[in-house]
């Protein structure tokens, strides 16, 4: 099976990935886009809980107890600010109504209903970055382990034409705590301009996986196990949301040791 979900050019559904399409136990993962004036109700199952994140556009996000208003307002993922989100609890009835063109991501994880839903304003984000040099990129904390969520974790990073990302190359793939966690992971990318690509490659030290692909704007690139870095060409920014969740809601990476020498000392 190809670690590669292509994404639609067209149509309400941009991409999905369950844990059953993937062959994977925690992380869930959609795409959506709305004309102005659609609406659209998410139901979230009653054993996951669902971050929403308004990834362009500005929407009304509300539920029968609660409302918030002209979420979002990006024109583009690049925009120079963070986005705006909604945890929300398993069983929870979202619906969404767009003010003007909306894209959506909105990810997925088990939990038990242990917190209440709530906005997750742009503001509280933390933004940072991260790397030197043509390794720098820069990213956005939507959902980190700092927050409360039962499984998921949420982040977007931004990474300049011909910049890596994602590097050196690290893995979460192994229930070693402190060390390594056990995290599965999806990339959902946007290339700017968008009839560029990203490089992104999966591999173990085994090498019983190795895949490597020429990623376009709205794919998804599944990380079940390994590193996974990003490379951008020259001309093409890349934008990548990733959505992490495992057994226990901590992130702790191995790099590659072929390539930890370029981590600063």
């Amino acid at each position: 099976m190809s670690l590669l979900v292509k994404g639609r050019p067209q149509g309400r559904e941009i991409v999905k990935v369950t844990p059953a399409s993937a062959g994977w136990k925690h992380v869930g993962f959609e795409g959506l886009r709305l004309a102005a004036g659609e609406s659209l109700q998410i139901a979230l199952p009653a054993d996951r809980e669902g971050c929403l994140v308004v990834l362009i556009g500005s929407a009304d996000v509300s539920t029968n107890d609660e409302s918030f208003a002209r979420l979002g307002g990006r024109s583009s993922v690049f925009d120079e600010r963070a986005p705006d989100a909604v945890y929300a609890p398993p069983g929870t009835i979202l619906e969404v109504k767009a003010h003007d063109a909306v894209e959506l991501a909105l990810a997925s994880a088990p939990a038990s209903g242990r917190y209440p839903m709530r906005l997750i304003p742009a503001a509280s984000m933390k933004r940072s970055i991260r790397g030197k040099d043509t390794n720098t990129r820069y990213v956005c904390d939507i959902l980190p382990e700092t927050e409360p969520a039962e499984s998921l974790l949420v982040v977007e990073v931004v990474t300049p034409a011909a910049h890596s990302s994602s590097y050196p190359p690290h893995k979460h793939d192994t229930d070693n705590l402190p060390e390594e966690s056990f995290l599965e992971e999806t990339y959902y990318h946007r290339i700017d301009p968008p009839q560029g690509f990203a490089f992104q490659r999966v591999y173990t030290d085994e090498r019983d996986l190795d895949e490597s692909m020429a990623v376009g704007d709205h794919d998804v690139v599944m990380v079940p196990r390994g590193y996974h870095p990003v490379v951008m060409p020259h001309g093409y920014r890349g934008y990548y949301l990733n959505v992490m969740a495992g057994p226990r809601r901590e992130w702790h990476f191995k790099n590659d040791p072929a390539h930890d020498w370029l981590m600063p000392r």
